[in-house]
């Protein structure tokens, strides 16, 4: 499905965040691994949530679920001997089980998604891996990878940290089940090491004790853990929100959104800090984000490190400003579902945006005035250009069709209800 996004000049209303995908596939995780019944409040419905859901039910959990909650009861160390795990087109999921993979005699993931996840490698993962005795059969790094464990072992590992902290997460969730104690040590850079923070946040809340080095690269992993079935409650997800409250800041608008908290570990709550940074109206107080637009914004200069998963809208955003912006430190954008400067760029420029890339920043050339759009724009199958790509839609001069929009639901299935609730000129039409 395709979406035509039609200039807007106003937004106003109230919505809920959206549950965060990053805490609620981990805390499925957690209770997957604990021994017992544990209860998720408020998770998030997505595709890489579903992911998660569908595959810990795959190795043996079993899952109840409401609107309002999930009670999960887990399989501990001992996961059930599946054959095949489908993870769709979720990379973290992917990378997180394929360590819980290694408990089992022989799992096989499959590839569904040649064009997007199938396209991403794991090599720094499949080392690691390696280290604990597992045997992994792949493609050069890529889907399919079939994982032979049974009888993984602790001791010394390394791991680079350089394309993603995942591979280290990974890690993280399956050495304090080994018998032997391990000693993690992360090998060259360490990308959102805030991410890496929600993992040992979530890993503390299940009872597992970890040692972490200041700098998060070194960590001292206790075995014979056992995970403890809990009551965990997700917070609002802050990536998500970066779209909404980005475009936004690009209308004039009166927009509130609910479930944000002030003290939350999520590095994209930085889009708040962007967004006051470019001058625009805002308050952030008793987890309410309350933005008043007036499509007025300042160029801004940002490390996207921290915040990877709100760059791209805030780019939107910065489209508009006036100056040039600068979001440096964010090279690991490029291996996500998509090449998300390189692809990202090119569909700016299409819509008539001004940006320029490096292999590590992009650069923004503000049009205060707006950009022409009237053009069809393909999203690459990923959710966050999606949303980005939407942002200039509503402040273009003529309407933008966005290619493949119905991708969005990875992270966010109901962002365009959102938006529309909002006052944002959306229509869904056949690709």
């Amino acid at each position: 499905m395709d979406v035509i996004v039609t200039p807007t000049p106003e937004l106003k209303g109230e919505i809920g965040a959206l549950s965060s995908k990053n805490y609620t596939t981990r805390y499925l995780l957690v209770a997957a691994l604990a021994e017992g019944t544990s209860t998720i409040h408020f998770p998030a419905h997505s595709e890489d949530s579903d992911a998660m859901r569908r595959c810990i039910r795959d190795l043996g959990a079993i899952l109840e679920e409401d609107d309002e909650k999930i009670v999960i009861t887990g399989f501990g160390s001992k996961p059930v001997d599946v054959k095949e795990l489908n993870v769709g087109n979720a990379g973290a999921v992917l990378r997180f089980l394929m360590a819980i993979a290694a408990l089992c005699p022989e799992v096989t993931f499959v590839n569904t998604y040649p064009d997007s996840l199938g396209k991403r490698p794991h090599d720094d993962l499949i080392t690691s891996l390696g280290q604990l005795g597992v045997e992994v059969e792949h493609q050069n790094g890529r889907l399919p990878i079939t994982i032979r464990g049974g009888q993984p072992r602790g001791g010394k590992i390394t791991v680079s940290g350089s394309v993603s902290s995942q591979y280290l997460s990974a890690l993280l969730f399956l050495t304090p089940l080994l018998e032997e104690d391990s000693e993690i040590t992360v090998l060259h850079d360490l990308k959102s090491k805030v991410v890496v923070g929600q993992t040992l946040e979530v890993l503390a809340q299940a009872g597992i004790t970890i040692e972490a080095s200041e700098d998060l690269m070194t960590y001292k992993v206790p075995g014979r853990q056992k995970y403890l079935a809990q009551s965990y409650t997700v917070q609002g997800d802050y990536p998500g929100s970066a779209a909404v409250l980005a475009a936004a800041a690009v209308t004039q608008s009166d927009v509130i959104i609910h479930r944000l908290p002030v003290e939350s570990k999520q590095g994209e709550k930085a889009v708040v800090d962007v967004l006051q940074m470019m001058q625009v109206p805002l308050t952030h107080e008793n987890d309410i984000v309350h933005v008043k637009g007036t499509g007025k914004l300042q160029a801004v200069e940002f490390d996207g490190d921290a915040a990877t998963d709100a760059v791209l809208a805030m780019v939107a955003a910065a489209v508009f400003a006036e100056g040039t912006s600068r979001f440096y430190n964010v090279e690991n954008l490029r291996y996500k579902e998509c090449d998300r400067i390189t692809d990202y760029l090119t569909e700016l420029r299409k819509a008539g945006a001004n940006v320029e890339e490096r292999q590590a920043e992009i650069i923004v050339h503000g049009r205060p005035e707006g950009v022409e759009g009237g053009v069809t724009i393909d999203a690459h199958y990923d959710h966050r250009v999606i949303m980005a790509l939407s942002i200039v839609g509503l402040r273009a001069k003529q309407p933008i069709v966005i290619r493949d929009a119905h991708h969005v639901a990875k992270s966010y299935p109901q962002y365009f209800d959102h938006i529309q609730a909002l006052g944002a000129n959306i229509e869904w039409v056949q690709g």
